[in-house]
């Protein structure tokens, strides 16, 4: 029989017996998400699209697969990494921000094969795409990714984003998995506390939460875990607690009437925003990317409420306006 915790137990257990951080495995992290969007795409008002999505995350998958080296840090770096880490822990910072992370050339590698596989299968507008990102400058490539990342200036190429952030992806997850090697690291991200101003940003890489999932594996059976956008790292938060500002109260959950059991929108009175929240006990194969992708029309019913969302999608942006 199934124990159901409210969240005052939960925030009590947190302090002790809440396994905080789950890494991505990148075995199957890209693979999983790949066949949800496949299964969810059958009959689907955007259904070409999570295919050609899914083709991608397989891409994703095949591609962190052939980079092993993209788990060890590049070699100017190699001194200067640990000191970073340590300054990052020193304060409960992320302790690999993107926004402040020295990339080096290997993502950009990763986006050259992601492009190559892709325009193979694609339809023409994602050919085009890709051709232009793999002779693209070196240096403008950066600069998007920058974007992307939220520390550069300029509008961002809405049809370029998904390939761009896929290739971060399949990068930052490999940095990622090199915290398996650094015990003490771990060790803290698992011990920081539960409430700090920083709960809201996923530990490793700093990124926003693209959605949440409410598990039902017998480890972390009832637990709430707030799933990264680029690095797919998994923290604990407590339920009912607004994922953005972080307060208690006010939050309400949201459906689509005939829609998944699955999937809801989280949303909080007093920032005004929302975002998904996975329940595994409905469906145990729904996977955050992946059925954010496909609820749009569960945005569409938050956006009528005046709810914005807290964090985008990775494979979602929209085009600039004027």
């Amino acid at each position: 029989m199934q124990r159901i915790l409210d969240p005052a137990q939960i925030e009590a257990f947190a302090e002790r017996s809440i396994p905080r951080l789950r890494l991505a495995d990148p075995e199957t992290l890209f693979l999983r998400r790949a066949e949800r969007l496949r299964a969810l795409s059958a009959g689907h008002a955007i259904g070409d699209y999570l295919q050609l999505i899914a083709s991608l995350c397989e891409a994703q998958h095949r591609a962190s697969g052939s980079w092993p080296s993209l788990a060890e840090p590049a070699s100017a770096d190699t001194e200067q990494l640990p000191a970073r880490i340590a300054r990052a822990r020193a304060h409960e910072l992320p302790v690999m921000q993107a926004s402040a992370w020295p990339r080096d050339a290997r993502w950009r590698a990763v986006l050259s094969e992601l492009c190559e596989s892709l325009r193979t299968q694609a339809a023409a507008p994602t050919r085009s795409v890709c051709e232009r990102l793999v002779s693209e400058d070196p240096a403008r490539l950066e600069a998007e990714a920058d974007r992307l990342l939220g520390v550069g200036p300029g509008v961002i190429d809405f049809q370029a984003a998904p390939l761009v952030m896929a290739a971060l992806q399949v990068y930052w997850l490999g940095l990622a998995r090199t915290l398996e090697k650094d015990t003490a690291t771990l060790t803290s991200l698992q011990n920081r506390p539960v409430d700090t101003a920083m709960a809201g940003v996923c530990p490793v890489c700093g990124t926003l939460p693209v959605a949440s999932v409410v598990r039902a594996d017998a480890q972390h059976q009832g637990y709430r875990y707030l799933h990264c956008a680029l690095c797919a790292t998994e923290w604990h938060l407590v339920r009912i607690k607004c994922t953005h500002c972080l307060v208690s109260e006010g939050i309400h959950y949201h459906y689509v009437a005939g829609g998944s059991e699955a999937v809801r929108a989280e949303s909080c009175d007093s920032c005004r925003t929302y975002s998904k929240i996975l329940y595994h006990e409905k469906d145990p194969a729904a996977e955050p990317v992946a059925d954010d992708l496909a609820s749009l029309s569960l945005d569409l019913l938050m956006g009528a409420e005046r709810y914005q969302r807290a964090c985008g999608n990775p494979f979602l942006w929209q085009p600039p306006t004027a």
